[in-house]
């Protein structure tokens, strides 16, 4: 009877144990899925996170990439700048090369200093502005043109009706030795804001240009009034 009430509490010591087994088995299983729940959720969360910060993605790479480009007042004032617009009331577009009767004359006053005015004749229908420096080339008995360089002088507001007259100036020392370098044929001219060009020829009487054509400058224009 001892020996079987002892096989007895035995058995329910072992049975209890293999409870406990179990229902530890049971719990620790639910908690690493709840764990591996709760990482593959923080790394889904951080993915999402680091591709909204890669370029192109997100809002603001959309946003980016359907970007207008801006039409406002700046493309109106480059136009009013193009066209040469005066003040806020109207506007002057620049004459063009086409409605200018443009000659040359010797303007020296004496043997050493060398000058030649290049007046422009507004032909056109309309008033115009021929404001700036015109680009210059001089060129020689041997085809090539060499362009003058612009003077220290600042550009001063050359409107012109129809009928007015601009000038500007060609500067230069003259070279009165037979050595000169230098044999002037032409001047080729392109008024300011411009791009077609005039050929006209070297004034009778002007003196030959002393030393070379980089020592030359021209000056902005002025109106003749």
């Amino acid at each position: 009877m001892k020996y079987t009430r002892i096989a007895a509490v035995a058995a329910v010591g072992i049975a209890a144990t293999l409870s406990l087994t179990a229902c530890g088995a049971d719990g620790s299983g639910k908690a690493s899925a709840s764990k591996g729940s709760s990482n593959s959720s923080s790394s889904s969360s951080s993915s999402a996170s680091d591709d909204s910060s890669e370029p192109g993605g997100g809002s603001g790479g959309s946003q980016a990439g359907n970007a207008k480009p801006d039409s406002g007042g700046s493309a109106e004032t480059r136009s009013d700048s193009a066209s040469g617009a005066s003040g806020s009331g109207g506007k002057t577009t620049f004459c063009k090369t086409e409605d200018l009767a443009i000659d040359a004359r010797n303007a020296a006053t004496d043997e050493v200093s060398g000058r030649i005015d290049i007046t422009m004749i507004n032909r056109g229908p309309t008033t115009c502005s021929a404001t700036g420096f015109a680009g210059v080339d001089i060129k020689d008995t041997d085809n090539t043109s060499s362009p003058i360089e612009r003077g220290h002088a600042q550009p001063r507001i050359t409107t012109l009706k129809p009928g007015d007259a601009a000038v500007f100036d060609i500067a230069y020392d003259i070279d009165n030795s037979d050595d000169s370098l230098t044999n002037p044929t032409d001047i080729l001219v392109t008024p300011p804001n411009e791009t077609h060009t005039v050929d006209l020829k070297w004034p009778e009487g002007a003196g030959k240009v002393k030393g070379s054509y980089v020592d030359v400058q021209v000056f902005p224009t002025h109106t003749t009034k």
